[in-house]
């Protein structure tokens, strides 16, 4: 990968951007670019662009600064960050096709590889690591607000280091993080535990109505567009469901669908050892990794489940067969 020097060599203006429905690593590795770049290179003229951030995430500086729609005719270089493909950048897609100089960076299995340059690394825990090992390669300086926001991305995408995409090198990113001062505890617990009132109605709504499958292998569960509404919800207050449903006892893949809008579900895979989710979502035209994935999906419900059950079946039986 080359230096974000070298990248921006030259450049008067640079974009940054994440995918659509913003999640905790999308929001620190982006939001942690664009404070390093402003302060690093402040004659490049950076703009960072996201859809509307869940509240909890409000506190990482450069939050506010984040534009929600585009009016950029056209740019220097455009960093795409933690999206698969070109289809999951949010506002600022048409941007990315006008760029002269187009940068991937992620850790999703499933990234196209869409960049003119590409960095993309599925070993890492997340795309918050890869911006840290950028920062640290281009020999800056990197501010407290700055390693507020890697933390974030890297615990929100570890699931506060449980889950197996964390490695060795992610525990020593973070421990360097917090020498410069952070309140790592209050991100860990606003951010991750935290749940609103509304938040804990859903999540009790999805454990109650959720049903074991395939001899308990597996655990589906659906909330109606109609809950969300009833609720004054929207996407954010259902984010960690699906893994509680996955901590059920005995469960290796863990199915959570939610109504966006009638007969289009939005499809979240969890599973613990053994089923690829990922390959299941691209089948489905998603992405993802291999033990956290997703897709978009339309039909009736049943229907959805039903198919989504039969990858996850045939990826057990291959499994038991190797």
């Amino acid at each position: 990968m080359r230096k974000l020097s070298e990248l921006l060599s030259g450049a008067h203006t640079a974009a940054i951007a994440g995918h659509v429905n913003p999640d905790g690593d999308c929001v620190g590795s982006c939001l942690a670019l664009y404070g390093y770049m402003k302060l690093t290179y402040p004659d490049v003229q950076t703009t960072v662009f996201m859809e509307k951030m869940p509240h909890v995430y409000a506190f990482v500086e450069g939050s506010e600064e984040a534009m929600t729609s585009c009016e950029m005719d056209m740019c220097d270089v455009f960093f795409s960050l933690d999206s698969g493909d070109m289809q999951r950048i949010g506002v600022a897609g048409d941007l990315f096709q006008k760029a002269a100089l187009t940068v991937c960076i992620d850790h999703h299995i499933s990234n196209t590889g869409y960049g003119m340059v590409n960095y993309i690394r599925p070993e890492a825990s997340s795309t918050s690591e890869l911006v840290y090992e950028l920062i640290l390669e281009d020999g800056g300086r990197i501010s407290k607000e700055t390693a507020e926001a890697l933390y974030l991305g890297i615990i929100q995408d570890t699931g506060v280091f449980q889950y197996s995409c964390t490695g060795v090198r992610t525990m020593q990113i973070a421990g360097e993080l917090m020498k410069y001062g952070i309140d790592f505890t209050r991100i860990i617990q606003e951010t991750f535990f935290q749940k609103t009132y509304t938040q804990n109605l859903l999540l009790g709504h999805a454990l109650t109505d959720s049903r074991l499958m395939l001899d308990g292998n597996c655990i589906v569960s659906i909330v109606s567009k109609e809950l969300i509404d009833d609720l004054n919800a929207d996407s954010s207050d259902l984010d960690g469901i699906v893994s509680q449903l996955r901590n059920t006892k005995g469960v290796e893949t863990a199915v959570f669908l939610y109504e966006t809008s009638r007969n289009t579900y939005k499809a979240s895979l969890r599973s613990a050892r053994v089923v690829d989710v990922s390959r299941i979502a691209v089948k489905f035209g998603g992405g993802g990794h291999k033990r956290a994935a997703g897709c978009t999906m339309t039909g009736e419900s049943r229907a959805i489940i039903s198919d989504i059950l039969e990858e996850i079946k045939k990826a057990m039986a291959e499994a038991d067969h190797d």
